[in-house]
Formats: structure tokens, sequence, C-alpha cells
């Protein structure tokens, strides 16, 4: 194996993590907070059930192409697994780029989902 596949192994993005069903999503735009940024919507829902945070992200073709779109993708899930360990335990997160969020630096974004770290 390479160095750089061994080095890569821990910086992964596990699926215990990840909002993955419909009903995921829903229930945590019915029952979250609802937080607006100039790029992106977040609904923040706080549950009772022990378990690790989770992120599910929603990028619509009105951000753009599909480089675009993973671009964002990939941006803001960077921030979320190098950020993981400050996050409140037993959140979802549900975050959904608005329409020029495929314009946006890793700074910006790192400065508008700040948000995220003080709820």
């Amino acid at each position: 194996m390479t160095e750089s596949r061994v080095g890569r192994r821990g910086q992964t993005f596990p699926a215990a993590h990840r909002l993955k069903n419909r009903q995921d999503f829903l229930q945590c735009k019915k029952m979250g907070r609802k937080v607006h940024t100039s790029h992106f919507l977040i609904f923040i829902e706080q549950h009772q059930r022990p378990g690790p945070s989770r992120l599910g992200l929603t990028v619509s073709r009105k951000v753009g192409n599909a480089v675009v779109r993973n671009r964002v993708k990939r941006l803001v899930r960077e921030f979320f697994r190098t950020r993981y360990h400050q996050l409140a335990a037993n959140c979802s997160y549900s975050v959904i780029a608005k329409r020029n969020a495929g314009e946006i630096k890793f700074e910006d974004l790192c400065r508008q989902l700040q948000v995220l770290l003080k709820q």
C-alpha cells in the first residue's frame, strides 16, 4: 500500500456520520432549527437518542453542473470532518446549498458554517 493511501484512511467521512434516507432529512427539517447564511440554509436538530452527530447535504442542479455540485459537497464535508469534535453531540445537520454556493471559496464557507460550532 502506498503512503498516501495509508494516510488517507483516517481521514474518511464514515457512514455513521451521514444522514442517508429521506425520513432522516424530513425529520431534521421538521424538528430542527433553521439557520440562514448567504450561501446555505442549515437545519439543526437536537435528538434524544445517543449517537454521533450526522450531516446531510442537498445540492440541487440550480447550483451548477456536476463538477460544481460535487465541489460544494466536498468542501462542506471537509469542514464537518475537520471540526467534528467541536460540534454538539446528538445533533443532525442538514445543509442545503443555495444557488450561489458554487462560487464560494473554502475560507468563506468556513466562516459561514462556524454557526454550527456556536449552536
